[in-house]
């Protein structure tokens, strides 16, 4: 499984890598108060990885919390309820 996992990284770099070397124009990004200078390139890299952490807090937000307050709840539920435990073993000698 790690192999996968390099593959794909070295794949996703090399993607990087073509993307910054065939969009090297300058352009400037206008913002509310300041002016950011940069290559094509980098704003592209630049805005599909915001791309990508907004989609992936989006699914965090609408999956993964939701199914997590349901594991607690359901934890909670079925947690035994806090008191003297009759079958309790004593522990052995050096314990």
């Amino acid at each position: 499984m790690n192999i996968v996992r390099l593959i794909i990284a070295l794949v996703c770099l090399a993607i990087g890598l073509v993307i910054g070397i065939l969009n090297t124009q300058p352009i400037t990004l206008n913002l509310l108060v300041t002016q950011i200078s940069t290559g094509s390139g980098a704003a592209i890299i630049v805005s599909l990885l915001a791309g990508v952490c907004i989609g992936a807090l989006i699914v965090l937000a609408t999956v993964a919390w939701p199914l997590y307050a349901r594991l607690r709840k359901a934890g909670r539920v079925t947690a035994p309820t806090t008191g003297a435990r009759t079958d309790a073993v004593p522990p052995g000698p050096g314990v």
